[in-house]
């Protein structure tokens, strides 16, 4: 069975736990968000390559037995 806690007490546990937390500095956060566009970007010209790719080889086998 569940304990109940009284709102009190419920406040005091969410301010000690928010305490606990570690929040990252500004160089960490922009070199993250710098990671993720770097990131995105090389995927989606891995995906562009991938996707010239397949259409040349498909454009290859349609002109071959069309």
């Amino acid at each position: 069975m569940a304990r109940t806690t009284n709102p009190f007490q419920f406040i005091q546990q969410v301010r000690a736990e928010v305490s606990k937390v570690v929040w990252p500095s500004r160089r960490e956060v922009v070199l993250t968000t710098v990671m993720v566009f770097i990131m995105a970007t090389l995927t989606a010209i891995f995906f562009a390559l991938v996707d010239i790719l397949i259409r040349t080889g498909l454009q290859g086998v349609l002109t071959l037995f069309g």
